[in-house]
């Protein structure tokens, strides 16, 4: 174990004593992978609307009201932790924005660490055509769209979330397991075989890759 560790271990210690400021410098410390989440998560119907800071904020004063909660939660890690609350808090938020539009708000479980499997393949569908954003190509952009967001529906829950956790909100092998459930081996065979699915599903959508290229 590092002093980086230690001396952050020593924080989640002063937490679980009700430390609010303990609280503060382990949510700045974690805010850029926080953030990353935020961008990937949130419905893009909201940007321009809702601020990724705003949400972060809101998510913060949600974990000081939590604070005495933190170790009936369970959660695995501290940031795990932190990120069933920012997930909750994005639900909230896409809740108020767009009441009945947002993508299966109500099926959503986020303290339980996943997300609707529509939200997930919107978001998924999304970032993958990312770079696709002039206005010639917004017509190329939404015929990809649909058939991707079709694709992406056929694969199991799991592969689609183990895609998400690793590869946009970038969670380790471990974190992903926790998130989940699964053990660490099965975390990472379920990665390799997602990626597989994948790419499988890129290649059967009709110039998909020479397009993106």
């Amino acid at each position: 174990m590092t002093s980086q560790d230690e001396s952050l271990d020593a924080l989640v210690n002063q937490v679980i004593h009700g430390d609010r400021e303990a609280l503060a410098t382990l949510f700045a410390h974690h805010r850029e992978r926080l953030w990353r989440i935020v961008n990937f998560r949130l419905d893009q119907r909201l940007i321009g609307r809702v601020d990724a800071d705003d949400i972060l904020q809101e998510a913060y004063l949600d974990a000081e009201k939590r604070i005495e909660h933190f170790l009936q939660d369970s959660p695995e890690s501290f940031f795990i932790w932190l990120r069933l609350i920012v997930n909750q808090t994005l639900i909230d938020v896409h809740r108020r924005h767009l009441g009945t539009q947002a993508r299966d708000a109500s099926r959503d479980r986020p303290i339980h660490g996943t997300w609707s499997s529509s939200s997930t393949s919107f978001s998924l569908s999304h970032h993958l055509l990312g770079h696709l954003t002039s206005p010639s190509q917004a017509a190329l952009r939404a015929e990809l769209s649909e058939q991707l967001n079709l694709a992406l529906e056929g694969m199991g829950d799991i592969d689609r979330e183990v895609l998400a956790l690793r590869h946009f909100e970038e969670l380790s092998n471990s974190e992903t397991a926790q998130v989940l459930g699964l053990s660490e081996q099965a975390a990472s065979l379920r990665y390799v075989r997602a990626l597989g699915r994948l790419r499988k599903v890129l290649e059967a959508i009709p110039g998909f890759r020479d397009r993106l290229n």
